[in-house]
């Protein structure tokens, strides 16, 4: 990397004139460390990806709309962006999950973990399961395989980025449109996704 690459706003400005590899660059300069934080954080390894991944949707959607002023801090800005979406889990974790369309954090994959304690529980999961995969089928195909690989296919972002061929940066765009969509989808078709 030339020496012209070598700051973080240096990065920033060429993605923001669009260079996707920047953000990229900038990302991988950054994963390990901030990874590390939010595992030793969260203690749990599915729910650090999550949050590194929200995280950098975050970063990703403040450059785009050009709220981001923090130069020249760009590691601790992203840091407190990670902090913020743990505390947020971890207050939504202590209630039940409940469906709110006005909800940007909603997650139907987290809300359909439930224990399975008995025989009725493991129906009603098949039948929430079976109800969400139908719903994939309305998602266009880029935004359906995306999903299939993250949550069925238990792919990182990465690998996911490799398999279709894309960056990560359009990886984690249509895992948000998806779940934004499968949002819509579950409001129109009344999908009821809790016992």
């Amino acid at each position: 990397m030339s020496k012209r690459l070598s700051s973080d706003q240096d990065l920033i400005d060429l993605y923001l004139e669009g260079d996707h590899s920047a953000i990229e660059i900038l990302i991988d300069r950054y994963k390990e460390r901030l990874f590390t934080y939010i595992i030793v954080t969260v203690h749990d390894r599915h729910l650090a990806e999550d949050l590194f991944q929200d995280t950098f949707i975050k970063v990703i959607n403040t450059l785009r709309t050009g709220k981001y002023n923090d130069k020249g801090k760009f590691y601790p800005w992203v840091k407190r962006i990670a902090h913020n979406l743990i505390i947020d889990h971890f207050r939504v974790a202590k209630r039940i999950p409940i469906f709110d369309s006005k909800n940007e954090e909603f997650d139907i994959f987290e809300t359909i973990k439930i224990i399975e304690d008995s025989a009725e529980d493991a129906i009603i999961i098949q039948q929430i399961h079976s109800d969400v995969r139908k719903l994939l089928d309305y998602l266009p195909e880029e935004q359906r395989d995306v999903v299939i690989m993250r949550h069925y296919g238990e792919m990182s972002f990465s690998q996911i980025a490799e398999e279709a061929d894309i960056s990560i940066n359009t990886a984690l765009g249509r895992m948000r449109y998806a779940l934004n969509n499968l949002r819509k989808l579950i409001k129109e078709k009344n999908v009821i996704l809790t016992n």
